[in-house]
């Protein structure tokens, strides 16, 4: 039976000025600071709930001294809220939690981020993107840093490109209805010409882009068919194919940055899950180290 998932410490509390700028807060015991894990829902950018975050991480990382935090973000419309909002609100949250580390007794320099699919691809945003912080800026929160020390993903795109998508899986997931909407794009057209500023859009959201050498260590999972997409795929099927996590690897293990690739069909009689969260416990243990 699936357990239920442990009350917040902290419920919808506000981390900007959105109705769904908010985050729930679960706070491990402990007398020294905590390290912090920030779960990011998927959905397509259109829809999911950060109440979505596995009851088993939660209870685990809190009995281990991690607290966890689970958020919310705004959703694409195709029109006034298109990328990069996602990643700048969860950016935001980010430094909102660091701005609460003496109050909620949390360590700002061991912060993991994971998620699913949007998730995901929004986690390896804010682990391979460049310190978002800005000491000049009238905003306390934004001076701080949006650097993590380490990412795991499920089912994680390395790109929002359309063109790259195409060539990277095949089929039609590139067509996914959610990658024309994140970009305000509305035909297939226009997706796979864009201009010179559109280009530059899909590569400042695309993860994969901002990679260099000082990045944090990934842990990623997969579990769509290592397969090539069928003349007859539909639209948006296998926009999760594992093709992005070989990319991943590849362009990692290049940069001789940490990673760990898991297809679920070779992974019988383990649980990556609790993979994951040890992998999340070395990189603490590491940075600790410093």
């Amino acid at each position: 039976a699936q357990q239920a998932r442990p009350k917040p410490t902290h419920a919808d509390f506000s981390y900007g000025p959105h109705e769904r700028n908010v985050l729930d807060f679960y706070q491990a015991k402990a007398d020294t600071p905590t390290p912090l894990i920030v779960y990011i829902h998927g959905g397509g950018f259109v829809a999911g709930d950060k109440k979505s975050i596995s009851p088993a991480m939660v209870r685990n990382a809190n009995a281990a001294g991690i607290s966890v935090a689970a958020l919310h973000y705004r959703f694409v419309d195709g029109k006034d809220v298109i990328f990069p909002v996602p990643q700048h609100d969860c950016a935001r949250a980010l430094q909102f939690l660091r701005s609460k580390a003496d109050e909620w007794n949390i360590d700002p320099k061991r912060v993991a981020c994971y998620g699913g699919s949007a998730g995901a691809g929004i986690s390896m945003w804010l682990g391979f993107h460049e310190d978002l912080a800005d000491p000049s800026s009238d905003d306390t929160l934004k001076r701080l840093s949006t650097r993590i020390v380490a990412v795991g993903t499920f089912g994680g795109q390395s790109t929002y490109d359309p063109i790259k998508i195409k060539e990277l899986v095949g089929g039609r997931a590139w067509e996914h209805p959610s990658v024309f909407k994140v970009y305000g794009v509305k035909t297939a057209e226009e997706a796979l010409n864009p201009s010179t500023e559109m280009q530059k859009l899909y590569d400042e959201t695309s993860a994969i882009t901002h990679l260099t050498k000082d990045d944090p260590p990934l842990y990623m999972i997969y579990s769509e068919p290592d397969i090539v997409p069928p003349a007859d795929s539909k639209p948006g099927q296998f926009i999760h194919h594992p093709n992005f996590g070989k990319q991943l690897k590849e362009a990692m293990d290049e940069l001789d940055i940490k990673n760990v690739y898991v297809h679920t069909a070779d992974a019988k009689g383990r649980d990556p899950q609790a993979e994951m969260l040890d992998f999340f416990r070395k990189a603490f243990a590491r940075t600790a180290a410093k």
